[in-house]
């Protein structure tokens, strides 16, 4: 057995983690107590890595040697490396060579290393002369840079994770950290144990756990932040809590900026904001006031048309009350992504150049052509992401290659790009999973290495640096990025000298002499000291003996004056109002247990014990004015689309509000519009209007209508499958879940496989597509039980098995037309219960449940699998305060005592089973 040390590939919080592994099979997984991001912790994602890289996922679900199409949508078929490349060469060349450089467009990932992004961005902006590279990051980070260039000068988080600590105040807005960032969530909840008397403010929209925490909650109206920041600072005016002194040294602009904010008085903020006159002014006193006030901030501010506005405002009342350069104190936005932070720092965005140059600046374009040794790099602006794939929908980008991402679920306007694949005269997605939407749309597959099998560095939200480094030996036929990169580019250019790269560390040696004497100057820093010292921190030039926690101590920015800038920005209301035929605000989040498009973690299906079937989520009063129970099928309408999936009732969304997690591609949700058109995932229906600074698409918010969704006919299947098989029998499935109006699939179970598919249409479909799917979840089986009335449109199918114990029980089920056997068939077969009846008396549509069969309640911890219903049932009997009861909780059921995920929810539930108007009074 051996352990390696590495980090996470999920959020930016940037754990680090102990791989451990048994000659090519990783076979754990644990958190590094020596990584000073988490000291050895990690969320529910990190914790199950080791089971994400298990044989039976890796075989079904990597993609593990080239493929290639010969036409669109036919079968993909393996091919060798040499061909492979040699296509790409060869259909990128011809494009080029007919229509220019600009004809083609690279889109990028987060997650990918700091050295795979380079060789990228080398690649499009040396070798091929285009600045048409951009990445998924613009979706979550680009508002932040604009906003901190703007404002401080210079892409650079000031703060750092230890500031939490030594925090007065700490003001958290557009972030749900305890679903996003869980690992410095907990830092946070040990901040305030530690210290209670820190003030913690929380505003969104939505009374999320991370609300849960805050002694003032500020439910503010979607995109109306800059409208609250501009009230907090006239009421900070107002009073006299503004740091004159800071203000005169270390800053510009700070009159304009006070005349903006001069008609943002209390009542107008109140009303526009949909808060409360006293609670600005408690907030404003509290940011204001206390020695040191931190904000944290995530893509609440970023995926706005007013993104970058909303960053710089919130910038600018540090700025004005001095809040910034000394500990506990600071505007800190945290990464979305893994290695968000290093695409950042080497440039890889349409707008960028290496160490944070402007591509705009003739002097920072020559430096970088010195350094590569090209005669110059390209002036002409890039097309960043939104752009980019409007120009491919358009027929002016007619090659694109993707890496390490998945447009076809995660950009918005879903028609457009979709549009754009398929438009476009050749797509080369280059991925570690065959199991994408984007992967389904390429011409070329090109199988990378991914976590435990990668070799380089990533760099968190607080500027770390970390090693990642392989556990185990690349499988089957896959490849580095950055060697694609490179592979490609000497294919390309047969001869060139730009990629003289033979490790990962050759490639970052480069990246490092680039930074010489920018704001981020690593050039102290190399990985014999990062294998020696562990994860450092930038700038951390050559001479330093470390790098530097926080920036900006002494007052001095990276500008020209060495002064900080305010920035005035009128407020805007978000895209797309609400308005009489579009009546809700439909917003996007994360979930607790999911990351991104799911192509890791939608393999488990113990991460979907939290959150199981995909969902609108609504206020009771408007589920009960729509006539919608819990489980009812709705119509989710915008101008681009309808999308139908189950509804549900939450305390935590407010009035004319909507939520829907942003993880639901067509990987597991789908159907069709009512135009007939496939319709593929949340962002079938989100906006592409995006912030003119920044270029971020405003997928927090859309303007739609919610109705209730008459289907006559409704299917509810489940099987349990053979672990070799069950991601393969859901990709068989995800391929017909269009021929239905509303389909969804997505794995269950803990130590089985398991798949549910769910589906309503007006009619019966065809009998075809019912055999097909039974099929796929083998109830095909000549052992199998049916009941069939075509007329009538119901067809159940039963198929048991025989349990360890000798007892009969239920292996896989298909129930439709009349599904209200459902709510005692599904328990019965994800608790593996015996089959204590007849099997046959399953068929009648009528059937009752052998004995009492209560509904499975929902997991609450997915570590120890406990339920809400048994919490509540502990609660119930337990005395003594809320820290008591909670503690008795753990000791009893273990429920948050291993990795903490569950904490916010278990504290919510245990104030709420107290005091049941609690929620309403924070």
């Amino acid at each position: 057995m051996n352990d390696t040390r590495s980090t996470c590939p999920y959020c930016g919080v940037g754990c680090g983690v102990i791989i451990e592994s048994d000659g090519a099979r990783i076979t754990g997984v644990r958190g590094d107590p020596d990584h000073p991001a988490n000291f050895g912790r990690l969320c529910s994602k990190g914790a199950t890595l080791h089971l994400t890289a298990s044989p039976a996922i890796t075989a079904q679900a990597r993609l593990l040697y080239p493929m290639q199409r010969a036409s669109r949508g036919a079968p993909a078929q393996r091919v060798g490396w040499d061909d492979a490349l040699d296509t790409a060469a060869r259909r990128f060349n011809a494009v080029i060579d007919t229509h220019g450089p600009d004809a083609v467009g690279f889109y990028v990932s987060g997650q990918l290393l700091t050295e795979d992004y380079y060789v990228f961005n080398k690649l499009a902006k040396g070798l091929i002369g285009t600045n048409n590279i951009d990445t998924n990051s613009r979706l979550c980070m680009s508002s932040a840079v604009a906003g901190y260039k703007k404002t401080l000068g210079a892409d650079a988080p000031p703060a750092c994770y230890d500031d939490v600590n030594h925090a007065d105040c700490l003001f958290i807005i557009g972030s749900n950290a305890a679903y996003a960032h869980p690992v410095l969530f907990r830092r946070i909840e040990d901040a305030k144990r530690a210290r209670p008397d820190m003030k913690v403010i929380v505003a969104d929209p939505r009374r999320t756990d991370t609300a849960g925490l805050a002694d003032l909650y500020l439910p503010l109206q979607p995109g109306t932040d800059v409208m609250l920041f501009h009230g907090l600072l006239h009421l900070m005016l107002w009073e006299g809590w503004t740091d004159n002194a800071y203000i005169a040294q270390h800053t510009t602009g700070f009159d304009a900026l006070k005349q903006l904010v001069r008609d943002a008085t209390p009542a107008r903020v109140a009303q526009v904001c949909g808060l409360r006159e006293e609670d600005l002014l408690t907030a404003a006193r509290w940011f204001a006031l206390s020695p040191a006030t931190l904000s944290l901030y995530c893509q609440g501010l970023n995926q706005s048309r007013s993104g970058t506005a909303k960053n710089a405002s919130l910038i600018n009342l540090h700025l004005a009350t001095g809040q910034i350069g000394k500990p506990g104190a600071g505007p800190f936005s945290l990464t979305g992504q893994p290695n968000a932070m290093g695409g950042r720092e080497v440039g890889g965005l349409a707008n960028l150049l290496s160490a944070h140059r402007d591509l705009a600046n003739p002097a920072h374009r020559a430096e970088v052509a010195a350094l590569w040794g090209v005669p110059d790099v390209p002036a002409k602006p890039g097309l960043t992401a939104v752009e980019l794939f409007e120009a491919a929908a358009d027929g002016a980008v007619k090659a694109l290659w993707i890496a390490c991402t998945n447009p076809a679920q995660s950009m918005p306007d879903q028609a457009t790009v979709r549009r754009a694949l398929q438009r476009a005269e050749f797509v080369v997605v280059q991925e570690a999973f065959l199991t994408t939407a984007t992967a389904d749309l390429a011409d070329l597959l090109l199988p990378a290495t991914t976590w435990g099998e990668k070799d380089g560095t990533v760099t968190n939200s607080e500027r770390r640096i970390t090693r990642v480094r392989p556990a185990i030996p690349a499988p089957g036929e896959t490849r580095h990025d950055w060697r694609i990169g490179v592979d490609f580019a000497q294919r390309l250019r047969p001869g060139n000298v730009l990629f003289p790269y033979h490790t990962p560390e050759s490639v970052w040696n480069e990246h490092r002499e680039s930074t010489r004497g920018r704001d981020l100057d690593i050039t102290g820093l190399s990985y014999a000291l990062l294998e020696q010292q562990g994860p450092q921190q930038w700038p951390f030039a050559q001479g330093a003996s470390q790098g530097r926690e926080r920036l900006y101590e002494d007052g001095v920015f990276p500008t020209a004056d060495g002064r900080a800038r305010f920035v005035a920005t009128p407020y805007q209301p978000v895209a797309e109002p609400r308005q009489s035929s579009f009546p809700f605000s439909l917003t996007t989040g994360r979930l607790r247990d999911q990351w991104h498009g799911m192509s890791r973690t939608g393999t488990l299906g113990r991460l979907f014990g939290h959150v199981a079937e995909p969902c609108v989520e609504l206020h009771p009063q408007e589920m009960a004015r729509l006539s919608l129970a819990n489980g009812d099928i709705a119509e989710v309408t915008s101008k681009r689309g309808t999308l139908r999936l189950p509804a549900r009732a939450s305390e935590s969304v407010a009035l004319t509000q909507a939520f829907i997690a942003m993880h639901w591609g067509a990987e597991y949700l789908s159907g069709r519009g009512k135009d007939g058109e496939p319709i593929a995932g949340i962002n079938a229906i989100t906006t592409s209007a995006h912030c003119p600074d920044s270029k971020q698409p405003e997928l927090k918010h859309a303007a739609v209508r919610i109705e209730r969704a008459e289907q006559a006919w409704t299917l509810l299947a489940m099987a349990w499958l053979p672990e070799a098989n069950a991601i393969s029998a859901r990709e068989t499935l995800r391929q017909l879940l269009p021929e239905l109006p509303f389909a969804l699939c997505v794995p269950f179970g803990r130590e089985r496989s398991g798949v549910l598919l769910r589906a309503s249409a007006a009619e019966a479909p065809s009998p075809d597509l019912l055999a097909r799917i039974e099929a796929a979840l083998g109830l095909n089986d000549s052992g199998a039980l049916r009941y069939e009335d075509a007329r009538a449109g119901q067809r159940r199918v039963v198929l048991r098995e025989q349990r360890a114990d000798g007892q009969p029980g239920l292996r896989a089920f298909l129930i439709a037309g009349d599904t209200r056997a459902q709510t005692w068939l599904k328990p019965l077969l994800e608790d593996e219960q015996p089959l204590a009846i007849d099997a046959r008396l399953l068929l009648l549509p009528g059937a009752q449940a052998p004995v009492a069969m209560p509904a499975r309640g929902r997991q609450v911890c997915t570590c120890f699998d406990v339920s809400e219903d048994a919490i509540q049932a502990h609660l119930a009997q337990a005395d003594g305060d809320d820290a008591e009861r909670l503690a008795s909780l753990q000791a009893t059921l273990r429920c948050g005592t291993n990795c903490g995920s569950c904490v916010p929810e278990l504290q919510r539930l245990v104030r709420l089973s107290a005091h049941p108007a609690a929620e309403a009074t924070i």
